[in-house]
């Protein structure tokens, strides 16, 4: 909406996004409320399930067999303790380091990517492990924690995809602005996620006891900064290969029925003509070009020598892009009293 204003509220043939605008209610009502999948489905429902001991410990104690039932619940109850020591090992480990040290897959770019990962997974182990363990079933009721944690997962499944998608396009190097980016926001919410919880977790000294586990220097991810954003969306607004990555899928053909295309295929032939632009906005700034129309500033430009011929047709063509990309539809009355009777009469026949 911020970007493409009008057409994301008005019908019409130009404005594309209008009845995806008027449908977003309905996929949301169909998908469930997003409070409801943030606050108990993403945490609340994996806690179990993906714990590697929790689900053997209930397994075991309901097991028929009193000596089976003993020794696989003593094997389970053992592996979790042994679980949740290695996570908190881990956990001050890689706070301290900042992650740098240990074993991690990808290439030298990367490779400190995981290791965060790494921590961070751990650090949502240990934490997932004490609250399930003193809040048992209440955790479900304390809705506000369940959201966090299922915050740090949610975000731990995007990096983990984003890093999988550059393994998998080869690792190329024109998508690490874009890589570099994404990473360093979600690992800021991570944290963020992470340090709410704690602070907001009612039993006050466990907190005081996990806090300097989890964050043993303190919280140190940073959000992206304003130049890394620069970098991002500089490739996000010029034609390159990783952003022809992000539109793979994409029907982008330009046609008369599909603006979004046209846009596409403008964008090449709108920065072609930026140097042409500067210079013709620079001698209008500068009086140089007097006229106040726009066709009469081109006849201007060309008499006095500021552009050639050629870069009048330029601009002239530019102008005609522009103009198709920002305008909208408008009907007038006599258009909207039309189109209401032809609908009216549509709606009455399928009825």
């Amino acid at each position: 909406m911020d970007v493409h204003a009008g057409k994301g509220i008005i019908l019409g043939r130009r404005n594309y996004l209008g009845r995806l605008w008027q449908g977003s209610p309905v996929s949301i009502t169909v998908e469930g409320a997003n409070i409801l999948t943030r606050s108990m489905m993403i945490f609340g429902q994996g806690a179990i399930r993906c714990h590697p001991w929790v689900l053997k410990e209930m397994q075991a104690a309901t097991h028929p067999d009193p000596d089976t039932r003993l020794r696989e619940f003593d094997r389970a109850l053992f592996g979790h303790i042994g679980f949740a020591i290695s996570n908190a090992v881990r956990s001050v480990w890689f706070g301290l380091t900042a992650a740098r040290f240990g074993s991690a897959p990808g290439d030298s770019y990367t490779r400190r990517y995981y290791r965060k990962l790494n921590r961070y997974s751990a650090n949502l182990a240990l934490v997932a492990d004490v609250f399930m363990l003193l809040l048992g079933g209440k955790l479900k009721f304390k809705e506000s924690l369940s959201a966090r944690m299922g915050d740090v997962l949610s975000h731990l499944y995007i990096a983990s995809s984003m890093l999988k998608r550059y393994e998998d396009h080869g690792r190329p190097v024109a998508d690490r602005p874009l890589l570099a980016w994404a990473f360093h926001h979600s690992v800021h919410e991570i944290e963020l996620a992470l340090s709410g919880a704690l602070r907001n977790f009612p039993i006050r000294p466990v907190v005081w006891l996990l806090w300097p586990l989890v964050f043993p220097l303190g919280r140190r991810a940073q959000a992206p900064s304003d130049r890394l954003g620069h970098r991002a969306a500089a490739l996000l607004m010029s034609p390159n290969e990783a952003r022809d990555r992000l539109g793979e899928g994409i029907f982008l053909t330009p046609g008369e029925n599909h603006p979004a295309g046209r846009i596409i295929a403008a964008l090449p032939k709108v920065i072609l003509a930026e140097p042409v632009e500067r210079k013709f906005l620079k001698a209008l700034k500068n009086s140089d070009i007097e006229a106040l129309d726009f066709d009469r500033q081109l006849e201007e430009g060309v008499r006095e020598g500021w552009i050639t011929p050629d870069e009048r047709r330029q601009l002239e063509e530019l102008r005609a892009l522009t103009l198709d990309t920002i305008d909208v539809d408008e009907f007038d009355s006599a258009d909207l009293a039309a189109g209401t009777a032809t609908l009216s009469k549509k709606v009455g026949k399928a009825a």
